[in-house]
């Protein structure tokens, strides 16, 4: 395989407030492909930077009583910890606000103007005669001049959809002040998009954008493309241009050279080259993820001044679609507008990280965030089906070869089978299809668990003489556990950090799917990961939403939720859904010395081990239970009793002459939640 040098950015994050659920999909998705191409040998560098200039930055410094220099630095440092906090393995975060930014921006203005593509005209726009300065289209609001809607911005109603000019509202007034605008003069330079129009048809349509992406913008072409306002009057926060005093760079100019900026200072540190990366006729590839949102400006805009002022054009630009959670747009009401922070404090970040792998497909479609089918996803698949291998195994090869796995594969075709089936699953990370990459990488988790129920090793240890074919199955499901490791480390690289440690500390590559683990120690087995604790979710929900809704309101909402009087001793499902019901398996049973009832059980709880005191002694013999599978109240509070502490509770039913355990029907695995 040739090995490749690829430069890989992220939209950049706006340096007005914190990141949300939405930012963390873009994030994640990029950092997913950047740590499978590292995986795979190439050279790949990641980079992003805090967008950090315009006006609303300004302001928002102004209101908070400091600069805007402090509020950026201030915004970087929380989104810094973020990145870090869900495994974003950026190479370099920088920031818009910089030395590189400001020389790149100002190479990339006076290239363009020096080959004719920027010209300067006079314009007339709407100005606060309070505050002595312009106004953008989002810092006016009036009413609609199609519908009458109050309150509407000065581009678009939110009420009929219509697009307007700031001039066409009806009353305008200042969001800043709160005064009429007025209507002033002003010099300012313009971009000559148009100037780049046949360079752009051909680019748009030669591989560098998904087909529906393409499409879209056949419909700028169409209305004509026009040239584009770069200027912005004083006062202003950013990179003041050039030889025009009181006159400063849009930011829709500067932010995307940020990505260029943050290569820039990577280079500065890592001794890397520069040019090699964004020179004209660069072979290297440029690849960016950004939102279905600010398509226009990286698809047309980006290319276009990139090309004028003489530098490459990117590669590919890779577009996503936008998040929902539950179904609807993200709220604070109900607390689905969630922040990556807030997430945090409550939940496991690689929980997220596979879940939005696994909706993330290679095309432009909205993804939901169903968080009830985010608790049972991971339940099932991470923890239910690939963790539950190794804690399957690792017990027995403790126990039978004293830790040290068998010196050949039991099953060496199923080993190869598996192989060669992640070829397929390193095709769909080429082709960001994470979707299919976790659909197929789980097909084989359920094929592993396959293999070890039917060799069933739990039976086979009960059978003397059999040590080492016991010993040789466990083995063998390690060495499957572990190609399925290889194949998650892009999505879930905490967790499989910890798998690696258990594994003999060896950090995994791609092609270790071909070389299996022999005759190796390998670490007792630790729990990987957790359940998804329901009220874990409900906690996150709660904490996001808004404090602001009325007292009235809240308590109206209280009382809505208290059980009637009328309804006696009855429970409500409220009341029963907090019982949390998992599948067990009994990994190990034993009499408990001076208790005539009590046997002491190890279930197994797919990546989770409990110990439970069950009065089950009079039916049942120790060696019997071994293996099986049951259901135990799982959040039930541990009992410290005389012979050890019990961590939850065996089901069983009774007719005064008989105990006799409940058990799942067949198909069921260790950790599923009883519905």
């Amino acid at each position: 395989m040739a090995k490749r040098k690829i430069l890989v950015t992220s939209a950049l994050p706006y340096a007005n407030g914190p990141l949300h659920m939405g930012h963390v999909v873009e994030y994640t998705q990029t950092d997913i492909w950047v740590r499978f191409q590292k995986m795979r040998g190439h050279e790949c560098w990641y980079v992003c930077a805090d967008d950090a200039h315009g006006t609303p930055i300004m302001l928002n410094a102004r209101k908070q009583g400091i600069s805007p220099e402090a509020l950026i630095e201030k915004t970087w440092h929380a989104h810094k910890a973020d990145f870090d906090g869900f495994h974003i393995g950026l190479d370099c975060f920088h920031t818009t606000h910089s030395e590189e930014n400001r020389q790149l921006a100002e190479t990339i203005y006076l290239n363009n103007r020096e080959a004719g593509h920027i010209e300067s005209r006079t314009i007339t726009q709407l100005y606060d005669p309070k505050e002595q300065m312009f106004l953008p289209d989002r810092f006016i609001k009036g009413r609609c001049p199609k519908c009458g809607a109050e309150d509407q911005y000065g581009d678009s109603c939110e009420a009929c959809g219509s697009t307007y000019t700031p001039a066409d509202l009806v009353e305008p007034y200042s969001v800043v002040s709160g005064e009429k605008p007025v209507l002033k003069e002003t010099e300012h330079d313009f971009f000559r998009l148009q100037d780049f129009e046949p360079m752009l048809r051909e680019w748009t349509r030669a591989g560098h954008l998904q087909e529906e992406v393409s499409n879209k913008l056949d419909e700028w072409f169409e209305a004509g493309l026009q040239p584009w306002d770069i200027t912005r009057d004083a006062p202003y926060f950013g990179f003041e241009i050039p030889g025009k005093p009181g006159k400063f760079f849009y930011v829709w100019l500067d932010a995307p050279i940020g990505y260029m900026a943050a290569f820039r200072k990577l280079c500065e540190e890592k001794g890397l080259d520069f040019d090699e990366y964004w020179a004209a006729g660069s072979e290297t590839e440029l690849v960016h993820f950004i939102g279905k949102d600010i398509t226009y400006f990286h698809a047309l805009f980006w290319p276009a001044t990139l090309s004028g002022a003489g530098f490459r054009t990117p590669t590919t630009i890779h577009v996503h679609g936008f998040l929902t959670v539950n179904g609807q747009k993200m709220s604070k009401s109900r607390g689905s507008f969630i922040t990556a922070r807030t997430y945090l404090e409550h939940l496991n970040p690689d929980y997220l990280r596979y879940y939005l792998a696994s909706k993330l497909g290679a095309g432009l479609s909205d993804i939901d965030l169903n968080l009830e089918d985010f608790i049972q996803k991971i339940n099932a698949d991470l923890v239910g089906k690939w963790v539950n291998i190794a804690s399957r195994c690792a017990g027995f090869i403790h126990k039978l070869g004293g830790g040290r796995l068998a010196d050949s594969l039991a099953d060496e075709a199923l080993f190869r089978r598996q192989a060669e089936a992640a070829e397929a699953v390193a095709e769909a990370f080429e082709q960001r299809d994470f979707n299919r990459a976790c659909r197929r990488i789980m097909a084989l988790a359920d094929e592993a668990n396959r293999y070890i129920d039917e060799h069933k090793p739990w039976q086979m240890a009960k059978e003397a003489g059999r040590e080492a074919e016991v010993l040789a199955v466990c083995s063998m499901g390690i060495n499957l556990f572990r190609q399925l490791a290889v194949m998650l480390k892009p999505v879930i690289p905490a967790t499989v950090a910890k798998a690696e440690a258990f594994l003999g500390g060896q950090a995994l590559a791609w092609d270790d799917l071909h070389q299996p683990l022999l005759g190796q120690p390998i670490e007792k087995f630790k729990p990987l990961m957790f359940r998804v604790d329901p009220e874990r979710v409900a906690a996150m929900v709660e904490a996001s939403k808004d404090d602001s809704q009325p007292a009235a309101k809240k308590a109206e909402a209280k009382a809505t939720d208290q059980p009637s009087q009328a309804d006696g001793d009855a429970i409500t499902i409220d009341d029963f859904l907090k019982v949390d019901l998992r599948v067990a398996r009994i990994a190990r049973a034993e009499a408990v010395e001076g208790a005539d009832k009590l046997l002491r059980l190890e279930l197994d709880l797919g990546g989770e081990t409990r110990q439970v005191f069950a009065g089950i002694k009079a039916a049942y013999r120790p060696e019997d239970l071994q293996g099986r599978l049951t259901v135990m109240v799982a959040n039930l509070k541990p009992r410290k009793m005389r012979f050890g502490l019990s961590e939850g509770m065996v089901l069983a039913a009774g007719d005064g002459q008989g105990i006799y355990l409940l058990a799942p029907d067949s198909g069921a695995q260790p950790g599923m939640r009883v519905k």
